[in-house]
């Protein structure tokens, strides 16, 4: 029955109808470690959720009042069986839950020690500003712009001028995350992963992309008033296409990096005193 079942699943629903998928190449090589630990998850946490609900069902039937009983049935307790029972299975449950999310984490979180490329991400309110170190050029963002088109629903934005990543396909990416201001969060919905971006503290991703396509993003962390205007898009695209796009910014000037003097929060954690700004800061 459950070969019958399984067989008759499409490729989204065998991975939890989680987006990356939709019947082709995973969008990065960890897309189906994540999938796998989220769909494994939940059909245990099934299995377990049909033994409680049984139980439940079995107890409101078995030991209901029936017609002319009266008081208290006879109590149960102590019972060290069952006790011992309902202790080890959810213990045993915590550990192995514990064990597959270690063990994927550190795959996911394990640094790449000679990435092809490295990019510095800036989260800022309310957009992005991407530093590509490895080619020594840099793309400023500004968040995105409403369009107004009578023909375009309420709430449409223009396209053009969202903030769009750039990565080649089969490369190993090292992506440092940097905060200009307050906590945002670096989320691709497609790559199944996000990271919070904290102010004074830099955290880091790292992945291959492997499929080409354009891929939604935005921020994960509530951090103001357009905190719903922080979009991006990420653009797996082929080498020649990243290198033409790397040569469009030297063209344009964007030749070096956007560096931590833009920040609008001076007052990072440390041992230092707070730093002064001036009032157009």
């Amino acid at each position: 029955m459950v070969a019958l079942v399984l067989a008759g699943c499409s490729q989204a629903q065998l991975n939890g109808f989680l987006p990356g998928f939709n019947g082709k190449t995973p969008v990065t090589n960890h897309t189906e470690r994540v999938s796998g630990l989220w769909v494994t998850s939940w059909i245990v946490l099934l299995l377990v959720g049909l033994v409680v609900w049984g139980l439940i069902i079995w107890c409101v039937i078995v030991y209901r009042r029936r017609k002319g009983q009266t008081g208290l049935p006879v109590q149960l307790r102590y019972n060290m069986p069952i006790e011992i029972f309902y202790t080890i299975v959810p213990f045993v449950l915590i550990i192995g839950f514990f064990a597959f999310t270690t063990r994927d984490q550190d795959a996911i979180e394990k640094p790449y020690a000679h990435p092809d490329l490295t990019v510095q991400v800036y989260g800022k309110q309310w957009s992005w500003d991407f530093n590509y170190l490895t080619d020594n050029v840099y793309d400023p963002g500004i968040q995105a712009q409403p369009d107004d088109k009578a023909d375009l629903p309420s709430g449409s934005v223009v396209e053009s001028e969202i903030p769009t990543l750039y990565l080649p396909v089969d490369k190993k990416v090292t992506i440092k995350l940097n905060s200009r201001d307050v906590i945002h969060s670096f989320w691709v919905p497609a790559f199944l992963y996000k990271k919070d971006v904290f102010p004074g503290h830099t955290n880091y991703m790292y992945l291959e992309p492997t499929r080409e396509g354009t891929f939604a993003g935005k921020c994960a962390e509530l951090c103001g008033e357009y905190h719903s205007a922080m979009l991006f898009n990420v653009k797996v695209v082929s080498e020649d296409e990243y290198q033409q796009h790397i040569q469009d910014l030297r063209d344009r000037g964007y030749t070096g990096k956007l560096g931590a003097d833009y920040d609008r929060n001076r007052n990072v954690p440390g041992p230092g005193a707070p730093t002064t700004t001036t009032n157009n800061e």
